[in-house]
């Protein structure tokens, strides 16, 4: 048993080491090859090291995150834990190195159309990013600002809190840069990055739970297990205003399974009563294993 936990444990170093270098490879090159060439800082603490490095080009753009997050992990030892601060300090560690040792030296520069510019780097940093979220970790920065926050104002959402500082750093990069277009691509390369970020971590288990009351709960059972090959829950009900006992149906499915759940309910029973709820994420049998690394 012991032998086992110890395997375990391993595993889980090294699947974190590989997220943390493959998705810090990405995260560079997005900065290095897209957006710092175009003079976008697309939020977050490596939108700030390139404000600063293009203002004074002291430090690489890897030094000025870490320089940027020392004060910042400091704060999320006092306040947020030691475990995910160690965490963090390793993933902020390789992709400062990455960007720095491996990226710009190695990696060709993308001079061309500033859009393209940042939207490839979107893609890239959000994949990158992504793979190290999906590991339980972050590159620091925003997200230890975020939480920061909201130790102080707890009614602010964590998406709030992040997008408050992306945009300040938007903003600033304005200014910096002297012309609006840097910040409307920043914008457009933020937006880029959170989508495939929300793409990979949540995209692929994402769908809907669909609730229906209806009294032809049995035919509507039969013929989704049967045509869409979706578990079904019934849940014993009673109107509150009428008292009436009815059977409530609960099924969880795809994004792209929904339209056909759908089409059979209303062709059982076109007075049935139907919520839809976004599931950000599914698991348990025919979705994701729960107990999925």
């Amino acid at each position: 048993m012991e032998a086992l936990k110890q395997k375990k444990y391993l595993r889980g170093l090294a699947l974190d080491f590989g997220a943390d270098v493959l998705g810090s490879l990405l995260f560079a090159i997005g900065i290095v090859s897209f957006t710092e060439p175009a003079n976008i800082a697309p939020g977050g603490v490596s939108g700030i090291a390139i404000i600063l490095n293009y203002l004074w080009d002291v430090l690489p753009i890897g030094g000025l995150s870490i320089a940027i997050n020392v004060p910042l992990m400091i704060l999320s030892f006092k306040y947020l834990g030691r475990r995910a601060s160690v965490k963090t300090i390793c993933s902020l560690i390789i992709s400062s190195l990455m960007i720095d040792w491996i990226a710009a030296p190695f990696f060709p520069v993308y001079s061309g159309d500033r859009l393209l510019g940042a939207v490839f780097g979107g893609v890239f940093m959000g994949a990158g990013l992504a793979l190290i979220f999906l590991r339980g970790s972050t590159t620091g920065g925003t997200e230890i600002v975020s939480n920061l926050m909201r130790l102080r104002w707890p009614h602010i959402s964590m998406g709030r809190a992040i997008l408050f500082v992306d945009c300040a750093v938007i903003a600033a990069s304005i200014v910096v840069f002297g012309n609006l277009e840097s910040g409307m691509y920043g914008i457009i390369s933020l937006f880029c990055t959170t989508k495939v970020i929300d793409t990979i971590v949540y995209g692929f288990d994402q769908g809907n739970m669909v609730t229906v009351v209806s009294d032809q709960y049995e035919e509507i059972s039969r013929r989704i297990l049967e045509e869409i090959d979706r578990g079904v829950t019934l849940l014993h009900g009673k109107g509150a205003y009428t008292g009436q006992e009815k059977e409530v149906l609960i099924c969880a499915v795809r994004k792209s399974e929904f339209s056909r759940l759908k089409s059979i309910v209303r062709e059982v029973d076109h007075s049935a009563f139907v919520v839809t709820t976004e599931a950000g994420e599914i698991f348990g049998e025919g979705f994701k294993p729960v107990n999925k690394d």
